[in-house]
């Protein structure tokens, strides 16, 4: 016997129960209306990636284009509109970027408040220093053009709002807060190595005084007197500020507004240093989950009535309402998955006291110039100690006199017979192979395991799935530091010695970095700038400077507020 029960609005769907030809109350078309939209939009995401990457990747560069010039062929950007060309506001629309056919983002949106200091922060290879390059080139560009028009007055005015009688003067001020002493002020530039020709152009960029300042992890290249200086300058800077920065204190203290790059998107938290910014953002992350989950539950509640009801005549109403509740219900995106990175050092071997024993060292490069006098350092097994002091007072070297890689002037280094030191150098990046890819490197320095072995171990350190498998100069500067503590851990140290260890690490990175070393049963010896990370890290802050090594009796906090304050008797610009 046959069953006919009209459905309005749909097409009849026939299906068979129990050897009966019956229609369906579900008009399927509509039932698949979500999954289609889910569908359509990642297939259009795909083509516009296609597209994109055809029409602008495939492209063979010329062979006399530098790689500035490729890249922005690739990822041009625009700055705003001509009606706007008098706003010092920045907004472009629409950012499509990509590098060697990954892509950083996709139709997203850049808007810059003039005044505003903005805190640019995101994953290891998430692209943020690739938009600061493209940023960097369009602005360029954007103010070449500008340039046409500019008069003798114009130039006039600029001088005077700059104070050109004061000048030298304020030059002076912002070299020395950036750790330039008097004589080295004097210094011809080429006789500057790579690290204080990048503060020079630092010092450069504030005398100047850009209506857009962009940093790329400035903290990196500076101490933690210097990072001081920058921060309080920052905070009285009155143009528009872009940096890109890892260093939770630093941002904390400069930032008004914080954007987050992932997922091929820019967030944007308004009013926000970097703590805020990250409680908002955990917040953000329950609500969202929260929602999509209550939403599942409720689809899945929907739809188990409907596929039990929907042969059943007396139960027609009530399906077809739910079909209805069920179609008109929002498609939420699954929330992303945390990222977690878990750093892990091995198990310690114990020795019995005296570990590692530095007494009355003294050093110098020169013999006529000791850098070094009489330092006295007495290291254990929980030891857990951070060196501060301006650059260039001899921090690294105390590292390398420590590890044995330098010989004392005069003085005695002792250490235990079976010592095993790990040393992480600040430039650890040439003891890398970056033509090789991690697996084949590690294979190779450190044998007797298998690819998918050294695969683990890397994962374990943030290089996961291929990463580890390609050439690591494609790797950016924080996954490049993940290998090496990986390669670091295979040395199974009783004692860490770390040069600057969160350089280029983003902020689970870090986090993952405090985490293993808090939990590392071995001695810590750190030299760092990162107040957090000192902070997280160590129990005793040690001072570098003036040929000396001294233990400073108080916080990391304590020390940077004595920076602060000799540097305002000292007269030097902390604001504008």
């Amino acid at each position: 016997m046959s069953s006919t029960l009209g459905l309005a609005g749909g097409n009849v769907d026939l299906e068979s129960a129990n050897s009966r030809k019956v229609e369906s109350r579900v008009d399927r078309k509509k039932l698949e209306k979500a999954e289609r939209k889910i569908r359509a939009k990642q297939e259009k995401k795909q083509m516009k990636m296609v597209q994109y990457e055809s029409s602008r990747l495939l492209d063979q560069p010329d062979s006399t284009m530098s790689y500035e010039e490729f890249f922005m062929a690739v990822n041009p950007l625009q700055l705003g509109s001509d009606s706007a060309a008098k706003s010092k506001d920045i907004k472009i629309d629409s950012i499509d970027t990509s590098v060697g056919g990954h892509r950083i983002l996709t139709d997203a949106s850049l808007t810059l408040a003039y005044g505003r200091r903005y805190g640019l922060v995101g994953q290891n290879g998430i692209g943020k220093s690739t938009l600061l390059r493209a940023l960097s080139h369009a602005a360029r560009l954007d103010h070449e053009r500008e340039g046409l028009d500019i008069t003798l007055s114009d130039i006039h005015s600029k001088l005077s709002e700059m104070e050109s009688d004061k000048a030298e003067s304020r030059a002076a001020s912002i070299l020395a807060g950036l750790g330039f002493s008097p004589e080295r002020q004097q210094f011809a530039t080429k006789t500057f190595s790579g690290g204080w020709r990048m503060r020079l152009a630092l010092a450069r960029a504030l005398f100047c005084e850009p209506d857009l300042l962009l940093l790329d992890e400035p903290s990196n290249m500076l101490d933690v007197p210097s990072i001081t200086f920058l921060s309080n300058y920052l905070q009285g800077y009155p143009s528009t500020v872009l940096v890109v920065s890892h260093d939770r204190a630093f941002l904390n203290e400069v930032a008004t507004d914080i954007i987050h790059q992932h997922s091929e998107r820019l967030d944007y938290y308004k009013g926000a240093n970097f703590d805020s910014f990250y409680a908002t953002k955990e917040e953000r992350k329950k609500n969202a989950k929260r929602e999509y989950e209550k939403q599942m539950a409720e689809r899945a509640h929907l739809q188990a009535f409907i596929d039990k009801f929907r042969y059943n005549a007396a139960k027609s109403s009530e399906a077809q309402s739910r079909i209805k509740k069920l179609e008109r219900m929002p498609v939420l995106e699954a929330p992303e998955s945390d990222y977690v990175v878990h750093f892990k050092f091995p198990d310690v071997e114990k020795l019995s006291p005296p570990i590692v024993q530095m007494s009355e060292i003294s050093f110098g490069y020169s013999k006529d110039k000791p850098l070094l006098k009489n330092v006295d350092l007495d290291v254990q097994l929980d030891s857990r100690i951070g060196i501060v002091g301006p650059n260039g007072a001899g921090k690294t070297t105390v590292l390398k006199l420590l590890t044995g890689q330098l010989e004392p002037t005069s003085g005695l280094l002792s250490q235990h017979a079976r010592l095993r030191i790990g040393y992480f150098a600040q430039h650890h990046v040439d003891a890398l192979d970056l033509t090789t890819s991690a697996v084949s490197f590690m294979a190779k320095t450190y044998p007797g395991k298998t690819d998918e072995e050294y695969r683990r171990h890397l994962g374990a350190f943030g290089i996961t799935g291929m990463t580890g498998l390609q050439k690591m100069e494609l790797l950016s500067g924080g996954q490049k530091s993940r290998v090496a503590f990986a390669c670091l851990s295979l040395t199974n140290p009783h004692i860490l010695v770390l040069d600057e260890p969160s350089n280029h690490l983003d902020i689970e990175g870090m986090d993952a970095l405090s985490e293993a070393l808090q939990r590392f049963e071995g001695g810590v010896v750190m030299v760092s700038h990162d107040v957090t990370m000192l902070q997280n890290v160590c129990t005793s802050l040690w001072v570098c400077d003036k040929g000396t090594v001294t233990k400073f009796d108080g916080t990391v906090n304590a020390y940077k507020k004595m920076i602060s304050s000799q540097a305002n008797e000292a007269g030097v610009a902390v604001a504008h």
